[in-house]
């Protein structure tokens, strides 16, 4: 079975890096087509399917790209999507970067649960294999890595010299009843919103970074503490990382029945992890 959207979510935002404010309009799509983005604003409405293959650049958020057309920071949208379980959509967008809205992917998942879904019946081909060996991406001590396991979850772990952030860890694991999955994601991990440290954004914003980025979007830390508290978890910044690797993976369609374990990671490996799952498939020649 798979699930699509029993009707349309419209949302406009800035974006966090351009700074460009865009309209996204999700629409319901036929069981086997999967989650793919459509620029509307350019000529011939390129698509761009929500798919490893299609990643074009990890800096600071995660890029999906076809020949000119490119859509940036697909993560929040695509992790809401996936986390609540909407296995096809028609992504619409009037701009090259997705709202940031909130910092999170509430929103999202919040009008997901609003519309409903519907249920489609489709025999799947081609679905990541099992995963019956541990595989690995690294740099330096930093990694990502995916474990056999009895059931799916995410776990993860992060380490700065800020106080207030500190070491954090944590694990979360969709339920196992179909029902509740989406309740699970939208409560535990969807609220976390993403943050950023204030020594730091001098220099993003020189490099033609974060030009959306604001107290209102994101979390900002500083030697003293939070800027703009209260935190919504007191380990928001971790459950915001698996919301990232939620939607960075979920690039890969489905995910593999596996134990994803990630500390310090990064999109960029994030990513890599993904490819190397992708090429696992049959019929990938690797």
């Amino acid at each position: 079975m798979q699930q699509t959207l029993a009707t349309e979510i419209t949302q406009t935002g800035v974006g966090l890096h351009s700074g460009a404010s865009t309209q996204v309009r999700i629409l319901p799509a036929e069981a086997g087509s999967g989650r793919y983005f459509v620029r509307v604003d350019l000529p011939n409405t390129p698509i761009i399917p929500a798919q490893v293959t299609a990643v074009s650049q990890t800096v600071l958020s995660t890029q999906l790209g076809k020949t000119e057309a490119s859509v940036r920071t697909v993560e929040h949208l695509l992790a809401a999507l996936a986390g609540m379980g909407v296995d096809n959509v028609r992504i619409e967008i009037d701009g090259p970067e997705v709202p940031l809205l909130d910092g999170s992917a509430k929103v999202w998942t919040e009008s997901i649960a609003q519309v409903g879904l519907v249920s489609q019946t489709l025999t799947i081909e081609n679905a990541p294999q099992p995963i019956n060996e541990p595989i690995w991406v690294r740099q330096e001590d930093a990694f990502v890595c995916a474990l056999p396991a009895p059931a799916t979850r995410f776990t993860y772990g992060i380490d700065f010299e800020l106080p207030a952030i500190s070491n954090q860890w944590h694990s979360w694991s969709p339920p196992t009843d179909p029902g509740n999955t989406d309740a699970s994601f939208a409560a535990e991990i969807a609220p976390a919103r993403t943050f950023g440290l204030l020594h730091q954004i001098e220099y993003l914003q020189k490099s033609g970074l974060i030009k959306g980025g604001s107290l209102e979007n994101a979390l900002v830390c500083g030697p003293d503490g939070w800027l703009n508290p209260p935190l919504r978890f007191a380990n928001e910044p971790v459950r915001h990382k698996i919301l990232d690797l939620v939607g960075d993976l979920s690039l890969l369609g489905t995910f593999p029945c596996a134990h994803f374990l990630a500390y310090k990671a990064s999109h960029n490996l994030h990513v890599q992890l993904a490819q190397k799952i992708w090429d696992l498939r049959p019929g990938s020649g690797k």
